[in-house]
């Protein structure tokens, strides 16, 4: 048995696999903001710069031991909690929201992200630590009041998509750390009977973004506008695509801020039927290489983590494409590794590292 790590066990085919969707969105968003009051800002340079950064912390988290990372995840826990206290309090109002904090040289950072992944090592510890096979009901509140905290705290922002991804991370870690079936089903009715009370509570323009996704047509220049825009924007691809640069949705600015929340959109209306299928292809495959190394991990704490990234990179993935072709309503969710912006793109890369250092110590003794 080796007693060191070695970058010869580092996922050299996740990590190719990982930067052929980036440089896919690169191009992207190049090709989106060509034509738009985006050009000068030249974000897919911006973005090159987020993919380097990514890279380095990727690199630098694969070298920490991941159970040095959970023996302390408490102390992070509090931290992230801090944080998310810290943007109600000092963050940038930006279109009604205040979710991000504003740091030197411009930057603005938004901590609702980076929490996703101490939340996932948070639910990786919890479940790990159960001596019990099955979770009992103590065991299933006290993981809900772990993952609603910050949810809640997010949610008061407001910023409703964000909120949701950590849904997934509570699910997997309630799967994983053996919820009964009993338990299992009175979560599902009691949360359909939260349903109508909670839509009540949520601001109009997200109401707007339910209701408008419902009955799309009745206010197509309204609320409805992104969704039927992304509709005719992938339509407008057909088999093949328009080519790059010739969309005509994209360059003419009827898409809304495509290198973003749209850029699949984007990318179909340019690349097709065939373009899309082939990126959701890549997608399966690291996702299907996550799993790998799930089922190779030392232990079952590193499995948990591991499947807690696949289950938010999962959400992710379903609910934008989901967004983007009218099967699920507008809730501002990024498409991983493609839609430009720095604080997605980091989550993304440093959940990638944690995975990377799980994989390259399952021969560690």
């Amino acid at each position: 048995m080796k007693k060191f790590v070695s970058l010869r066990d580092f996922d050299w085919v996740l990590l190719l696999l990982v930067l052929l969707i980036c440089a896919v969105g690169v191009t992207q968003i190049y090709s989106a903001t060509m034509s738009s009051r985006f050009a000068d800002v030249h974000m897919y340079v911006k973005q090159i710069y987020w993919i380097a950064g990514g890279l380095v912390f990727m690199l630098l988290l694969s070298l920490i031991n991941y159970e040095a990372l959970l023996d302390s995840v408490h102390w992070m826990y509090i931290a992230a909690v801090i944080s998310l206290m810290a943007v109600l309090v000092f963050g940038t109002k930006y279109l009604g929201a205040r979710r991000w904090i504003r740091l030197p040289a411009g930057v603005h950072f938004q901590p609702s992200e980076w929490v996703k992944l101490i939340l996932i090592l948070a639910m990786a510890k919890y479940f790990s630590d159960l001596r019990q096979r099955d979770a009992s009901l103590t065991d299933i509140l006290k993981a809900a009041l772990l993952g609603g905290i910050p949810m809640l705290m997010v949610l008061v922002q407001p910023d409703l998509g964000t909120a949701l991804t950590y849904i997934p991370i509570l699910v997997m870690g309630l799967f994983l750390g053996g919820i009964q079936f009993k338990h299992a089903a009175a979560i599902i009715l009691i949360g359909a009977a939260l349903a109508v009370p909670a839509f009540k509570h949520l601001k109009p323009y997200q109401r707007g973004r339910l209701t408008s996704f419902l009955n799309p047509a009745a206010d197509s220049q309204g609320k409805g506008y992104q969704g039927e825009q992304s509709k005719i924007a992938v339509g407008a691809g057909g088999i093949w695509g328009k080519g790059f640069g010739k969309g005509s949705q994209t360059q003419n600015s009827f898409l809304p801020i495509p290198q973003t929340d749209f850029i699949f959109a984007a990318f179909s209306e340019e690349h097709g039927f065939v373009g899309a299928v082939g990126l959701l292809l890549l997608y399966f495959i690291v996702l299907m290489r996550l799993i790998h190394n799930a089922q190779t991990a030392p232990d079952r704490a590193g499995a948990i983590v591991i499947l807690g990234v696949v289950a938010v990179l999962t959400f992710h993935i379903l609910v934008n494409v989901g967004m983007v072709v009218g099967f699920m309503p507008v809730t501002g969710i990024p498409l991983p590794l493609m839609s430009y912006g720095g604080s997605s793109l980091l989550f993304t890369f440093l959940a990638l590292g944690i995975v990377m250092n799980i994989r390259m110590r399952r021969f560690v003794n």
